[in-house]
């Protein structure tokens, strides 16, 4: 198989998705709480980017095995150069890497990652496979944006400091007991919040384009249950929130005084909402929803990293 046919298969250009969330994460620990292992960020990069192209594999799997249109100019021989048998191994030996790498972290760490990839690990399955797959039902926003904009965040924090009792698990004369810092938790979902909106805002963008072609293909996403318009609103909400959600985190010192200048990318966000707005088709404009995830968080990222490095 040729790499630029494998990348096509995993979408590579996708996996933005799942490493924003995760720099994001690792910056943030090293500036909120001055922590980082070098070692744990690269096995968990490994998990995570293996992992995320097994389930994009699988899907583009699933859509090509049970699309009507299933011509030979639509097989996967004649898209990726290879047949089901293939990009089956290639699925294997994906979730293969991940898993391992799961448990070299979980051995470095302790059994909360562990239970939190299992987790995950059911969900990015299910998300793709299965009687009804989660893309195919109105709730794949949600689980997007919760699961690669918060779970993937909170991972990527929770690596470096698992020895600070952020989440303490314990089983001691058969009692079983949870301890969590809920001011911690709820400050770490608050940071993840514009991944999650600009993450789940990508899936809907996705299915505001798809809608009649997924409908054919007894895909019912949000955007059929709700409509475009509504779908379109909903939308450029998801942004507006997003920033909002920044300016509060400044204002209660969370995040450092320079994230403001994350504001100055709100005209060209703007811009490209009203650009998918007028025309929400996935050729022409989908890529704005790419952009603008790109734009706010990896802003995040470099004011975050920065301050970070500074501050260390």
């Amino acid at each position: 198989m040729k790499v630029n046919k494998f990348f096509e298969l995993v979408e590579i250009k996708t996996k933005l998705a799942s490493m924003i969330p995760f720099f994001l994460g690792t910056f943030y620990a090293l500036y909120r709480y001055k922590s980082f292992s070098l070692a744990n960020f690269i096995v968990m990069f490994i998990s995570l980017l293996t992992f995320d192209m097994a389930t994009t594999a699988i899907n583009n799997y699933i859509d090509h095995t049970k699309a009507k249109n299933n011509s030979a100019e639509n097989s996967l021989t004649h898209k990726y150069g290879i047949n089901q048998s293939k990009v089956l191994l290639i699925i294997f030996i994906l979730i293969t890497i991940a898993i391992t790498a799961g448990v070299i972290l979980t051995l470095n760490t302790n059994i909360i990652v562990l239970l939190i990839g299992i987790v995950s690990f059911v969900v990015g399955i299910f998300y793709t496979f299965g009687p009804i797959p989660i893309s195919r039902m109105p709730l794949g926003e949600a689980f997007s944006g919760f699961f690669m904009g918060f779970i993937i965040l909170f991972l990527s924090v929770y690596v470096h400091i698992y020895n600070t009792n952020i989440i303490i698990f314990a089983y001691k004369s058969n009692i079983l007991s949870i301890s969590i810092n809920v001011i911690e938790i709820i400050i770490i979902f608050l940071v993840s919040i514009p991944a999650i909106c600009c993450i789940a805002n990508i899936m809907l963008a996705n299915n505001i384009c798809d809608v009649e072609e997924d409908i054919q293909n007894n895909r019912f996403t949000l955007p059929y249950y709700i409509g475009k318009p509504m779908a379109l609103k909903l939308f450029k909400s998801l942004y507006y929130i997003s920033y909002f959600d920044i300016l509060v985190l400044v204002l209660f010192k969370v995040l450092p005084l320079e994230s403001l200048l994350i504001f100055l990318t709100f005209k060209t966000v703007y811009k490209n909402i009203k650009l998918f707005e007028k025309k929400p088709v996935k050729s022409e404009n989908f890529i704005v929803a790419i952009k603008n995830f790109v734009l706010i968080n990896a802003s995040q990222i470099i004011i975050i990293g920065i301050r970070a490095i500074i501050l260390h």
